[in-house]
């Protein structure tokens, strides 16, 4: 069995500048899971496409049940393949990328097409597609729910990156991580819960005044 996902992004930013900014995508604020990312092979084919194979290095998180699994001393990267078909011509870039270890966990197996989007020649579309297997007997379909979990948690990620370096190779500031604005909304409340503090201790000290102003009144 194995667990099929069917996605679909827009990328409000033209072919040419998605093409660039794939290539320079990490780091960002996004993908703190990417260790490494190395250019393994590059060649142009007679008929002008680029192909491309990267060697990315990931962090691998297990599920805490999943870890009483496998010794203490398994890896917790992952090493991911990821080959690329770029056509000029045709403006598209394709790529396939799978992991080439903890494969007896589970394989990743994903496949991008970026293409011009059909409405708007300046945006860019990406056809996503992704497999999820495993063969851990017993527990293969909680694996493949957990991963499938994980790839669209990563896929969120992925596209806040890429729309964070496009902003910023166009000369824009970049929008706000999910981290700044969690701080700034922490930093916030508290700033707005020591004002309360301080406006409840100046109504109790007016209202102790007060109350001591009534008492000597009546003395």
């Amino acid at each position: 069995m194995v667990k099929y996902f069917l996605g679909h992004s827009v990328l409000r930013s033209s072919w040419d500048q998605v093409f660039a900014a794939f290539w320079q995508r990490y780091p960002n604020p996004y993908s703190k899971h990417v260790l490494t990312e190395d250019i393994v092979h590059r060649e142009v084919t007679p008929d002008q496409k680029l192909l491309s194979r990267r060697l990315l290095t990931k962090t691998n998180r297990m599920p805490r049940w999943a870890e009483r699994l496998f010794p203490a001393n398994v890896a917790h990267s992952v090493y991911i393949l990821e080959d690329s078909i770029v056509d000029p011509q045709n403006q598209t870039m394709t790529t396939f990328t799978w992991n080439i270890n903890h494969a007896r966990l589970m394989v990743v197996e994903e496949r991008c097409v970026y293409c011009v989007n059909s409405d708007n020649s300046g945006w860019t579309e990406i056809h996503r597609e992704a497999w999820v297997s495993s063969s851990l007997f017993g527990v293969s379909r909680a694996v493949q729910e957990f991963g499938l979990a994980r790839f669209k948690s990563n896929v969120t990620k992925s596209m806040k990156g890429f729309e964070y370096i496009l902003a910023k190779l166009q000369g824009e500031t970049p929008s706000k991580t999910l981290v700044e604005t969690a701080k700034e909304a922490k930093e916030k409340a508290k700033e707005t819960a020591l004002a309360a503090t301080e406006k409840a201790k100046d109504l109790a000290s007016k209202a102790a005044t007060k109350k001591q102003q009534q008492q000597q009144q009546f003395v």
